[in-house]
């Protein structure tokens, strides 16, 4: 299995982030499908504030690139990114890799820190 954790930052409007986290109690079911077909195994969104951190583990094939363009061209997946948009504090545009910011694993407890500098 594969982790990749990211981040975003919403717009700063408390009625924004409220709107948000609403549309995520109710994800739309061709996205949830989607996320799955493509080797998405789970999926974790988190907030404090306006920032956001996901999680994603996928499966050993999965790769980022190929299988998140695969993603974007599923059954109303534009439409779930272009409404989403409106919250987020990017550019309404780009592609959901553009708009979620990889993160870099530097510490995991089992393995103690793995530092790269």
């Amino acid at each position: 299995m594969k982790r990749y954790c990211q981040t975003l930052e919403l717009r700063d409007d408390r009625e924004l982030i409220e709107q948000y986290v609403e549309a995520h109690a109710h994800v739309w079911p061709e996205i949830q499908e989607g996320i799955r077909s493509v080797g998405i195994l789970d999926m974790q969104i988190y907030i404090h504030g306006n920032r956001l951190f996901m999680i994603c583990d996928t499966t050993d094939e999965f790769d980022w690139e190929k299988d998140n363009a695969r993603l974007a061209t599923l059954p109303r997946q534009a439409e779930w990114e272009a409404y989403v948009a409106r919250f987020q504090g990017c550019d309404p545009n780009a592609p959901s890799t553009a708009k979620w910011q990889l993160m870099e694993r530097i510490f995991k407890l089992q393995e103690g820190l793995k530092l790269e500098v």
